[in-house]
């Protein structure tokens, strides 16, 4: 790992662990939750908010900007972190989670997969030295090779197909990727198969990456298969490098991932949530359309200081969201967001306590 990307674990309470990553644009404290801005930006959020929110590193997908506005462009900008106002870290995905749920019009084709636009159906063609390619014009800290993500229910066979494929990819993406100021990070696959997953874990280490990221999970599997093929790989991954849950951001299924030790994991579900009229709150989730809230004066959740909960009420942001208005979604996305980053720095604090566990326990059920 280049020296700019040094990873330091600070304290340990069973599997979980709290840790520094140092990146060219700020370090890290981890276990982290990494709001996901798709196209550039977080939904409802401008970068003041997102400081506001506690918030060290978010993601943004290189399939999407490849298509709208176009790396190139964002490259000829200054890099993502100008284009969009946003001076600490950043990581981008590959596209192969987008591409492969594509469904029918993604087919792999010689050396890398043939797909449609999901904008305007044109015809295009990604390999993985094309996915490191966007992403070193991007210019994100942290960027990921190109994978194949099969969907739940996969038999046998595809799931084994995928880890040979994904093994292959990670060493051409490794070959290809020319820039020391991002940190590269090697995918895992093998849906919830333990042979499978051990043995996508022995190729991606055997070829050498600064970080792992277990995939394929949270794609509609049970959820007990999810936490135990989880619980499974995390322990097989480096303990000296960075781990990254892809996908992940529900309150229950992020405390028992750093249970498992894994550093990183990144979710839509808090600004999805929102969009639904949805908060994370101390005492569970809760919907704010519902007419128990109308006249309610308290907070969203009293335990929060984020500015939705210092200022507004159950009952105003309950009005906004009814009547459809901007500033309903923009105050539930900000407390969601607040909220899980709230969640991980408690469970940091509580790990370097030696009491990581009994925070856990006490979580409401409703999580």
């Amino acid at each position: 790992m280049q020296k700019s990307f040094a990873f330091d674990i600070i304290a340990t309470d069973g599997a979980a662990r709290s840790a520094v990553l140092a990146t060219p644009h700020g370090s890290i404290e981890t276990p982290c939750f990494m709001p996901v801005g798709t196209r550039a930006t977080i939904k409802t959020l401008s970068p003041r908010d997102l400081e506001e929110t506690g918030a060290r590193i978010v993601l943004a997908n290189a399939y999407h900007l490849h298509f709208r506005p176009g790396a190139g462009l964002v490259e000829r900008q200054g890099g993502l972190h100008r284009f969009m106002s946003w001076e600490r870290p950043i990581l981008t995905d590959s596209g192969g989670f987008q591409v492969f749920s594509l469904g029918d019009t993604a087919v792999i084709r010689g050396d890398g997969v043939q797909f449609r636009s999901l904008y305007d159906g044109s015809l295009h063609f990604f390999t993985p030295e094309m996915a490191i390619r966007v992403q070193e014009q991007l210019g994100a800290d942290i960027i990921m090779c190109f994978d194949e993500c099969p969907p739940a229910g996969a038999g046998a066979g595809y799931l084994k197909a995928a880890v040979d494929r994904t093994a292959r990819w990670a060493a051409r993406s490794r070959a290809v990727h020319s820039r020391r100021d991002q940190l590269l990070m090697g995918i895992v696959q093998g849906g919830t198969d333990p042979r499978l997953r051990r043995q996508s874990v022995e190729l991606t280490v055997e070829t050498g990456f600064g970080g792992y990221a277990i995939g394929g999970l949270s794609v509609g599997e049970e959820r007990s298969a999810m936490i135990d093929t989880m619980t499974y790989t995390a322990d097989l991954l480096p303990a000296d490098k960075p781990r990254y849950f892809m996908g992940l951001g529900d309150p229950a299924g992020m405390l028992e991932a750093i249970a498992a030790g894994i550093d990183m994991f990144d979710c839509v579900l808090p600004t999805r949530v929102a969009r639904n009229g949805g908060a994370f709150t101390s005492g569970g989730k809760i919907n704010m359309r519902n007419a128990g809230h109308s006249e309610d004066d308290g907070p969203v959740d009293p335990e929060c200081r984020c500015y939705a909960c210092l200022n507004f009420s159950r009952a105003y942001i309950r009005h906004l969201v009814t009547q459809k208005e901007i500033l309903g979604l923009h105050l539930l996305t900000l407390h969601n967001v607040t909220f899980l980053i709230d969640l991980v720095r408690r469970a940091r604090e509580a790990i370097e306590r030696g009491r990581f566990h009994e925070f856990k326990s006490s979580a409401p059920p409703a999580y």
